[in-house]
């Protein structure tokens, strides 16, 4: 699944003030461009998409990356047979509420054990606020910006100046990353 922006395109138009259709196409890549760069920038996730994680071995406390957590869709895992297993949700619980998410193991049951081998343990599981609505709106605002820098300054270098992203944008951004 491809990444989504909770910035719609005509949205970013009025930001850019721009009226017309011809830069629509350019106007998107660039959209999904800030999009990525933004999640990146702060290991999160925007609008609602499967991610995969894998593991060595189960952990205590497992936190998956580029949160919020949504939900865990399966967990799979390599046993000391060398054979792979579905763990069933009995085994372990989901706690979304807090940041980042995390999965443990449910009262009175254990991590079963593993083979020793590298990626033993796929956490399948779904990230991020929701539906585009639900993105933060300093998370939104930020994506504008940069895709506003990136309409303006359409060349890697310019003779002028070197530009980066605007700092307004981490600015908007840095408050809630996750290292």
């Amino acid at each position: 699944m491809s990444i989504e922006s909770p910035v719609t395109l005509d949205e970013v138009k009025d930001h850019l003030r721009v009226v017309g259709t011809d830069d629509d196409g350019y106007i998107s890549g660039l959209l999904l461009a800030a999009t990525e760069w933004a999640e990146k920038f702060q290991n999160r996730t925007y609008v609602l998409r499967p991610r995969t994680m894998e593991l060595d071995a189960f952990q205590t406390i497992i936190c998956p990356p580029y949160p919020p957590l949504w939900s865990v869709t399966s967990i799979a895992y390599v046993d000391t047979n060398g054979t792979t297993q579905t763990l069933a949700a009995a085994y372990y619980r989901v706690n979304t509420g807090s940041e980042p998410g995390r999965i443990t193991e449910a009262y009175n049951y254990y991590w079963p054990d593993t083979r020793v081998v590298t990626g033993a343990v796929t956490i399948s599981y779904i990230a991020g606020y929701g539906p585009p609505a639900k993105v933060p709106d300093d998370v939104k605002a930020a994506i504008k910006l940069i895709v506003g820098h990136l309409y303006e300054h359409r060349e890697a270098v310019s003779e002028v100046t070197l530009n980066e992203v605007p700092m307004a944008a981490k600015a908007l951004l840095w408050p809630n990353r996750i290292f």
